[in-house]
């Protein structure tokens, strides 16, 4: 008896299912196994989760890797939250925020590169740019608030701590601001395939680079009350781009962890359809035609 069962076990063996090939069961995985890695996922909370169109990568790391994303926007959001405070002057912060500088290489610069690094891995190249370049951002912001790397003190060297308002430190400073507004106009056009909440970010971001850049060269001139006045309206839109990462932060952390409540963010990845989707639909008209 105990070989006639042997031999029926053998003849028809328990399903099993593999997440690390094409051929296994979905809906049998998400059934056993419930976590952001493993289940899969609409294009909508693709695009939610990774800040990026759905697209195909060759191998299967997304389904073994945890999700970097919200690891990169922790580093941002608790680098730039606290500088929206210091350029909104509350509680009589200033300083450019040197008091944080700390904040700025280690949750600015190494969460943000971090996640720069594992957006590569998984095939996720704008986010990869995006991470990357901001981390480098705050890791930049870091070294010249440092007086080790000379920056500001290198036009001032008989007053270092008022070498940050020398006019000619000011002017020259001015124009990285001005061409990160420029890289976020880029990141802006590229962000209307995600979704609303991060087109809504880099709105906010062009301006308040700009009004950043003015804000030194206003310095440089000698126009300490304008220049005020453009420091207090770029904290503001930065500020507004704290509440709109907090917020998408927290749609990504809920997604992550399966949460009863869905944050939308928005998606447009539908919306606006990419050149491969165009292609595509242009190609099938064009079939349809001719049959």
């Amino acid at each position: 008896m105990e070989e006639n069962d042997m031999t029926s076990l053998s003849e028809h063996p328990k399903p099993t299912y593999d997440m690390h090939h094409d051929d296994y069961d979905r809906e049998s995985a998400l059934r056993r196994v419930r976590t952001a890695g493993s289940i899969s996922i609409s294009p909508e909370l693709f695009e939610k989760i990774y800040l990026s169109p759905a697209n195909r990568v060759s191998s299967n790391l997304r389904s073994t890797l945890g999700n970097p994303t919200p690891l990169a926007l922790c580093g941002f959001l608790l680098s730039l939250s606290p500088l929206s405070n210091v350029l909104l002057g509350w509680r009589k912060s200033g300083g450019s925020g040197a008091a944080e500088v700390g904040v700025y290489y280690f949750f600015g610069g190494l969460l943000m590169v971090i996640g720069s690094v594992l957006e590569f891995i998984l095939g996720n190249t704008f986010p990869f740019v995006v991470f990357g370049s901001f981390g480098a951002f705050w890791l930049s912001w870091a070294a010249t608030l440092t007086p080790f790397y000379n920056a500001s003190i290198a036009y001032d060297p008989t007053h270092p701590a008022a070498s940050s308002t020398d006019p000619t430190f000011a002017s020259t400073f001015a124009f990285f601001h001005l061409y990160m507004g420029a890289l976020c106009f880029i990141y802006l056009l590229c962000s209307l395939r995600t979704n609303i909440c991060f087109v809504l970010i880099f709105v906010a971001l062009v301006p308040a680079f700009s009004l950043m850049a003015a804000t030194y060269w206003q310095l440089a001139e000698g126009n300490a009350s304008t220049a005020l006045t453009c420091q207090h309206a770029a904290g503001g839109l930065v500020f507004a781009v704290c509440l709109l990462g907090w917020y998408l932060l927290a749609a990504q952390l809920f997604a992550s962890v399966d949460f009863p409540i869905n944050l939308p963010v928005g998606d447009l990845s539908k919306l606006v359809k990419g050149a491969t989707a165009r292609a595509a639909g242009r190609a099938e008209r064009v079939n349809s035609k001719e049959n």
